[in-house]
């Protein structure tokens, strides 16, 4: 039996629910919520080691200066 913790649930289950505890109400709460618990599942793949902010936020560049 795998017995992981499953970062990215738990932090797209955190995010929602800071999200509620923040707003209540309107389509602004509906797009805090939906932002917050985005976050909170990229913040659970990273803590899971899924996802490399080093890769995604890379520049592409070979090592070669621009002229």
């Amino acid at each position: 039996m795998d017995m992981r913790v499953p970062w990215p649930v738990i932090g797209l289950v955190v995010g929602l629910a800071l999200g509620f505890a923040g707003a209540f109400g309107g389509a602004g709460a509906f797009f805090l919520v939906l932002f917050l618990g985005a976050l909170g599942f990229v913040v659970g793949r990273v803590i899971e080691g899924s996802l490399d902010l080093g890769q995604v936020f890379s520049t592409g560049r070979t090592g070669r200066r621009p002229r």
